[in-house]
């Protein structure tokens, strides 16, 4: 199942599972945008039911027990889960708005939360299944740009390790995807996007993480070595770049 499926990141996946010939839930709040993605996947299939959909706002956080049960119900199990909600406030030069701040946590780290916790206790118990997080480049330091963006991908990021430390001895693999710029409508009018790949391309890293159950994936996978040197800057030289 994809939760974020109606667009970007979380689309592609979900068309390249159906690719695959995998049925996948798709999850997501419009409802307009995730028949259009059940459909291509639909109309692509040796089947007409590989894909089904289940409108949710990630935020309804009561409803993921119930709603888990009954997509696990409609598909006879589940095997992988990919979080792929997130959003991206634009914020001007030095702006501070709450509410955008608090809709990112609600979204990226929260609904994350809500999700995966309900996934890692049913693969728990399974011994089985695999459990992905899209978290970010953005979240290995604090950019000025978008302070809480950035912290609610490293958030994520923290959490996913911790779930690994917790499931990964009953068998469940968690897997910590962080692309770089990738060609979405979220980053779209963005105005640096070094090595930006398409939303195709990186579904297509993103599942081969998970077949060789990755702990990181960075995608591509040049932004490892690039992350790498930008982890290990010195505090006094990152505040100054201009990132």
């Amino acid at each position: 199942m994809v939760v974020g499926a109606s667009s970007g990141i979380g689309a592609a996946v979900a068309r390249e599972l159906g690719r695959q010939g995998c049925r996948v839930a798709l999850v997501a709040r419009r409802e307009e945008e995730l028949r259009r993605v059940a459909d291509a996947i639909n109309g692509a299939g040796a089947t007409h039911d590989l894909a089904r959909l289940y409108v949710h706002d990630v935020t309804a956080y009561d409803e993921v027990p119930g709603l888990l049960e009954r997509i696990c119900r409609d598909l006879g199990g589940l095997d992988l889960i990919v979080y792929a909600a997130g959003v991206m406030p634009r914020l001007a030069a030095d702006e501070y708005t709450f509410d955008k701040d608090r809709r990112t946590l609600e979204v990226n780290v929260l609904g994350a939360v809500a999700w995966l916790n309900e996934a890692a206790q049913r693969f728990a118990l399974a011994r089985a299944g695999t459990i992905m997080g899209i978290a970010s480049v953005a979240g290995d330091r604090g950019r000025r740009g978008n302070p809480v963006y950035c912290t609610s991908k490293a958030a994520l990021a923290t959490y996913l390790e911790a779930l690994r430390n917790r499931v990964g001895r009953h068998g469940v693999a968690v897997v910590t995807v962080k692309p770089g710029p990738v060609d979405t409508p979220m980053s779209r009018g963005v105005e640096r996007r070094p090595f930006v790949i398409g939303a195709d391309d990186a579904a297509r890293q993103i599942l081969a993480a998970a077949r060789r159950r990755a702990v990181v994936a960075y995608v591509p996978r040049i932004w490892q070595p690039i992350m790498f040197v930008i982890r290990h800057l010195p505090s006094r030289i990152f505040r100054h770049l201009d990132l």
